[in-house]
């Protein structure tokens, strides 16, 4: 698809086009699916390379689709606090942190980023659901002295062990000062951003938060010029890369049905803090009485799986289904089958053999430690 044809790509305007469509198309991208009703590109050709390309060099993703939802006002920090299990209290103005949404149930709604970029003023950078809706509504009847808007702010993720030079070739030496999940606001060529060390990768990397629209295809070509000595791809979110990091997607490996404790995330949820927060109750009963079901990681025999899986995959012992694989994919890296999956929790244990119902057909699993590369993070914290 060219440039002049991409105005005419997709569904209606009910399917929103980033800042960043026409550089993508541009520089290669052919196939788009669809993430908080906006396009996000999915293929460059080859997801395999696009996966060495990530960790051998550096990619740029579009990632305008980690939507955000600014909630600023005199009780912001008290609202944003009110809305997460995870304690807050020792944020501070310019950091980053990985959070979770849960509802009066205590099933997870929404895993974002948070910055926080003032005293009162956050954004939460969505993975896939309508949180805008839900924290408005919330608002309402909390009480709460806040504003709550989706701002003109689309991110693009430059990540890979490149973009730290690419980085510095951009903004200069001082931007390697900038620590893991921390922001800072900056200016590239005039273009206002904020800029975070943070991404959806497993790998180092960096996240621009665009604040004009405008400017899109400037600052996407910007990057990409500058990029070329270092060998940067055009690219997109790296399924092989964030299975192998053992990284969540929302509304495969979890939803509204999902809680923390299934999922090995305790450590983001304080139920001893004073701080109220929705589900706080719920999941006091949830970790009293524990959890029925358990996330494993799971290593599938036979030959690679030629595409990640699109529907969940039943998995069974003695002919009785005991859970379903999530996320799977071939690790060209790790050359093994990897996934994630749900299992009953009494079938979570490191070695259970399972049989799992894939689209090929059946095939022999065994349950083992995820992630299944550097589970420490390493990489990414630089």
């Amino acid at each position: 698809m060219t440039q002049q044809q991409s105005g005419d790509f997709g569904f209606g305007t009910q399917i929103r086009k980033s800042p960043f469509f026409d550089a993508t198309v541009r520089w290669g991208a052919t196939g788009f699916s669809v993430y908080n009703h906006m396009y996000i590109p999915r293929d460059f050709g080859n997801p395999e390379q696009n996966f060495w390309s990530l960790i051998q060099t550096a990619i740029l993703c579009d990632v305008a689709v980690e939507r955000q939802v600014e909630i600023t006002g005199p009780d912001a920090a008290k609202f944003v606090q009110f809305l997460t299990p995870r304690d807050l209290s020792t944020m501070a103005v310019g950091q980053c942190k990985y959070v979770i949404l849960t509802n009066q149930h205590g099933g997870i709604l929404n895993d974002p980023v948070m910055l926080r970029l003032g005293a009162n003023h956050f954004w939460l950078s969505l993975a896939d659901s309508d949180v805008l809706l839900w924290a408005q509504g919330v608002a309402v009847h909390a009480g709460y002295d806040v504003t709550i808007s989706e701002p003109d702010v689309s991110p693009l993720q430059l990540q890979g062990p490149h973009s730290g030079k690419i980085m510095q070739s951009l903004f200069g030496p001082k931007i390697a000062d900038l620590k893991y999940y921390w922001c800072r606001p900056l200016q590239l060529n005039g273009i206002d951003l904020i800029v975070s060390r943070t991404g959806w990768s497993s790998e180092l990397g960096y996240e621009l938060f665009l604040r004009d629209h405008k400017e899109g295809d400037r600052l996407y070509e910007t990057i990409m010029q500058a990029g070329q000595p270092f060998d940067l791809r055009p690219g997109h979110t790296s399924t092989i890369r964030r299975i192998e990091g053992g990284m969540l997607s929302y509304h495969a490996d979890m939803d509204i049905t999902t809680n923390p404790f299934e999922l090995d995330l305790d450590r983001f949820v304080n139920l001893d803090m004073d701080a109220d927060f929705v589900g706080k109750d719920a999941l006091r009963q949830i970790k009293a009485a524990g959890v029925t079901r358990q996330q494993i990681g799971v290593v599938i025999d036979g030959a690679p799986l030629t595409q990640p899986n699109t529907r969940f995959w039943d998995m069974t012992i003695d002919g009785r289904v005991i859970g379903k694989i999530t996320s799977a994919v071939y690790s060209p890296r790790l050359r093994k089958n990897i996934a994630l999956a749900m299992v009953a929790a009494e079938q979570a244990g490191l070695g259970t053999k399972f049989l799992v119902h894939a689209r090929d057909g059946d095939r022999t699993a065994v349950a083992v430690e995820k992630p299944f590369y550097d589970p420490k993070k390493s990489i990414a914290k630089g």
